[in-house]
């Protein structure tokens, strides 16, 4: 669970050098400060993490796990040691640890090689009606091409997973639960430590989408205990197209790859193969060495700041946040305990669309999610269209939540509500 901590006496970020390791902050939009409130979509990259991938394509650039010259040790080195600090980074083993795209993909490898190819049918998946279509379209599939039944967790009215009913859902014939760490919509952080143990104890296996929690809190795969982790590297200050997969590696050895190729064989005669240890098993083809370099320089840079001190000063920033958004009298959906809550908070105006809030508050420079945020269902249980969304990192200052206090009202100026 979340812990508060209150960042005007503890652990405070030096912002003004922080703020300097982000080149995009500098700019201006529409003539105003870039105010860039949706960090949730995707975060914005330090200095450090764009040197990385420079130096690698200057210096290192290779394939991996092929050569025997200099640049092809080079690039391996720097590969494998990139996994090894990310998974550090989570607390993880390496060997558990597969470099994909995005938790997207890494959410469609759990769904296809797992749930797919290992369960029988009529086993059930059970997920929640706050997540993300990645991890729900994953699993329809799934389902639908390994009869599988599918099953949700509820919401309450002040946006928590509705556990009443949580020893029914886990009982037999389900096999698996799938959920989000922490919503991209409510904001709410769920605790996956108890629910994971609840789920052991009736022999159900517990993948995690991580993607909104790894990049703003201290995660450790050890003491969740989950069996499948998925995350993001753009949401953490790591290149677009990095991310990974954390599986225990016993589970990786029982699922048959999810592509077939290069690199993740290890013999192959002309009417079948056999496949390399894992992770590598499920890493065809050539891997993008640079993003993986980056995402390591990302861990570095989050460390260095500190997690702890970037989860105190989010919470900071959102307890300033619902109170901007209470006083311009917006609609905010999600919890309002700060224990549970993490940095998105979505919102709407009056009877503004959100397409329409977004629009005037980028007018003056602030950048809000607007739409349904990949949550279609969730969008129906809340019974809205869609909401506005504005999410916190590191980098974000307090000024910035009152310019977004100043930007609701041009919006209820210009729509008269």
């Amino acid at each position: 669970m979340a812990t508060i901590i209150d960042p005007a006496t503890d652990l405070s970020l030096d912002l003004e050098r922080i703020r300097a390791d982000f080149p995009i902050l500098d700019r201006e939009v529409g003539g105003n400060p870039l105010t860039y409130l949706d960090s949730a979509a995707t975060s914005q990259k330090p200095i450090q993490v764009m040197d990385a991938v420079d130096g690698y394509y200057r210096r290192s650039n290779a394939n991996v796990h092929r050569g025997v010259h200099q640049l092809g040790n080079e690039a391996t080195d720097r590969f494998e040691t990139s996994r090894a600090r990310v998974a550090g980074f989570i607390d993880a083993d390496p060997q558990g640890l597969v470099f994909l795209r995005n938790t997207t993909e890494a959410l469609n490898l759990v769904a296809g090689s797992y749930a797919r190819e290992l369960l029988q049918p009529a086993d059930r998946l059970v997920l929640t009606l706050m997540e993300h279509h990645s991890n729900l379209v994953p699993w329809q599939l799934a389902a639908e091409r390994a009869g599988l039944q599918l099953a949700f967790i509820g919401l309450t009215d002040d946006g928590r997973l509705d556990l009443s009913n949580l020893d029914e859902l886990l009982a037999p014939p389900t096999r698996l639960l799938s959920l989000t760490h922490q919503s991209n919509v409510l904001g709410t952080v769920n605790d996956i430590a108890a629910i994971t143990v609840e789920a052991h104890r009736r022999g159900v296996l517990v993948c995690l989408d991580a993607a909104q929690s790894v990049p703003h809190m201290r995660v450790s795969t050890r003491e969740l205990g989950v069996d499948f982790l998925a995350f993001s590297g753009h949401k953490m200050c790591g290149p677009m197209g990095s991310g990974a997969l954390w599986a225990r590696p016993e589970l990786l050895e029982r699922m048959p790859p999810f592509l077939g190729g290069g690199s993740m064989i290890a013999k192959v005669e002309l009417e079948r193969s056999t496949w390399n240890t894992v992770p590598h098993k499920f890493e065809a083809g050539t891997p993008d060495v640079a993003s993986a370099v980056g995402l390591a320089a990302a861990c570095d840079y989050l460390d260095g700041v500190g997690m702890e001190s970037i989860h105190a000063h989010e919470q900071g920033l959102v307890r300033h946040m619902l109170d901007v958004l209470d006083e311009s009298g917006a609609t905010v959906y999600g919890p309002r305990d700060l224990a549970i809550h993490g940095g998105a908070v979505s919102f709407n105006v009056a009877d503004v669309h959100p397409h329409d809030t977004g629009t005037i508050l980028d007018r003056l420079g602030i950048a809000v999610r607007a739409g349904h945020h990949c949550c279609q269902p969730l969008m129906r249980e809340l019974d809205v269209p869609a909401t506005a969304r504005a999410s916190v990192y590191l980098y974000n200052t307090h000024e910035e939540i009152d310019r977004l206090g100043v930007g609701i009202a041009e919006v209820r100026r210009v729509f008269r509500v």
